[in-house]
């Protein structure tokens, strides 16, 4: 073992772990099947947006501490092995193990004692010890003496890795005392706390923390549909139920996905003794982008042949992230209305129009992402200027200030104060 530790899975969790990890001063290995993100990697690039990873990429580059293959066997010259693999769903009730599965089996002819197996990925409660038993069923290895295998699940926000790596807990379970003791060692190399605990309560920790705040976030999006049903706004709502009051607390609405709030509640879905129960979460925020259409129906009329702009594509404001996006959703529904859509994202990597041509006579304006670009009074003048007379102007984040889900751009205009508000979380 000639590295300290191996990264296998360099998206957005994985990358920034292992240039963190180099950064620090351990010798790192990443593994990835992506040629183009290799490439990237190798040419001292950053293949996404991640706040504070161009300045690590370059000082890691220079340093030579992370070098990067596409074998997953090269993940065995390192000590600690850690899989940071994606974890999709068959459906809404059945998680699909085959990739880290592929990835153990690729393991099993370089495991040797003294590994350490580190499960970074979203997993379902049950699988830290399925994959201790999977090993020591094809090696003959004892886990917590020969072999050492834990979860230590990333509960990172998307584009503050660099930001709340040693701040957040590192919560560290490892299947026996010794497991856990090797994996905390290694996270011990960030300023964070360590948290030991068990396997089964690492993944729940994980996976409650997402359906938390997909939850949490169902409600304020159901109180919007319901003050559309009776004629009511639903901020003022919001500021009634919050304003001066000790339990009151509720978010503001908006699409609430990415690739983990969208499919991690399925994890706990799939043995749940609520059976549907999340499932009907996932369908309030599901449902957003269908209200959107409606509620610009009931307005507009039909939207057959009309231009829509919608302005986003990323789940999230900030990044270039567009996996799992309720805006893509949206651009699909208005196409089956067959409106001509516009879409302008000054972040994501799929080619979207300039913001003024996206603009440029739209009868309807939607702000799909709560993007800083997009928000206050700058952009709100120039959707005035460009789009339609009598735009309608779809704001389910409140951009602008105006406190308006759906109102004309003359009105939007005429109650948005002249500051720009503060972004969503």
């Amino acid at each position: 073992m000639d590295r300290d530790v191996s990264v296998i899975g360099l998206g957005r969790v994985g990358l920034p772990l292992a240039l963190s990890l180099a950064d620090r001063g351990l010798t790192v290995v990443g593994v990835d099947r992506d040629a183009d993100r290799l490439a990237a990697v190798r040419d001292g690039r950053m293949p996404f947006q991640e706040t504070g990873g161009d300045e690590v990429m370059q000082r890691v580059h220079a340093s030579g501490g992370l070098e990067v293959s596409d074998r997953v066997a090269d993940a065995a010259r390192a000590r600690h092995i850690i899989v940071t693999i994606g974890t999709p769903s068959f459906s809404h009730i059945e998680i699909d193990m085959r990739d880290i599965r592929s990835a153990l089996d690729d393991l099993l002819p370089v495991l040797a004692h003294g590994h350490s197996v580190v499960l970074r990925s979203t997993i379902a409660p049950g699988t830290t010890e399925f994959v201790a038993g999977y090993l020591e069923s094809k090696l003959g290895f004892t886990v917590g003496e020969d072999l050492f295998v834990s979860h230590a699940p990333e509960r990172i926000a998307a584009g503050k890795f660099f930001e709340e790596i040693d701040s957040l807990p590192q919560i560290v379970g490892g299947v026996g005392e010794r497991s856990t003791a090797v994996c905390r060692e290694l996270f011990e190399v960030y300023r964070s706390d360590v948290i030991e605990t068990t396997p089964v309560q690492a993944e729940l920790a994980k996976i409650w923390t997402n359906i938390l705040r997909y939850a949490t976030f169902s409600l304020p999006n159901l109180l919007m549909m319901d003050c559309e049903q009776y004629d009511a706004n639903v901020f003022e709502v919001i500021d009634l139920i919050n304003r001066d009051y000790p339990r009151g607390g509720i978010k503001m609405p908006g699409f609430t996905a990415g690739t983990c709030l969208r499919k991690d509640f399925t994890f706990s879905e799939e043995r749940s003794h609520a059976p549907g129960m999340l499932l009907a979460v996932s369908r309030v925020n599901e449902s957003v982008p269908l209200f959107l259409v409606e509620g610009m129906k009931r307005r507009l009329g039909s939207l057959r042949g009309k231009k829509v702009a919608v302005l986003g594509l990323a789940f999230k404001a900030g990044t270039d992230d567009e996996r799992d996006s309720l805006a893509h959703k949206l651009v699909r529904l208005l196409e089956r209305e067959l409106v001509e859509v516009a879409v302008h994202d000054p972040h994501v990597p799929t080619p979207t129009q300039p913001f003024e041509d996206a603009l440029r006579d739209a009868e309807a304006v939607v702000v799909a992402t709560n993007h800083r670009e997009f928000c206050g009074a700058g952009p709100l003048q120039e959707i005035v200027r460009l789009a339609a007379p009598d735009a309608l102007v779809v704001d389910p984040w409140n951009c602008f200030g105006a406190a308006q889900v759906f109102a004309y751009a003359a009105e939007v205009a005429a109650m948005a104060p002249t500051e720009q508000p503060a972004e969503s979380a």
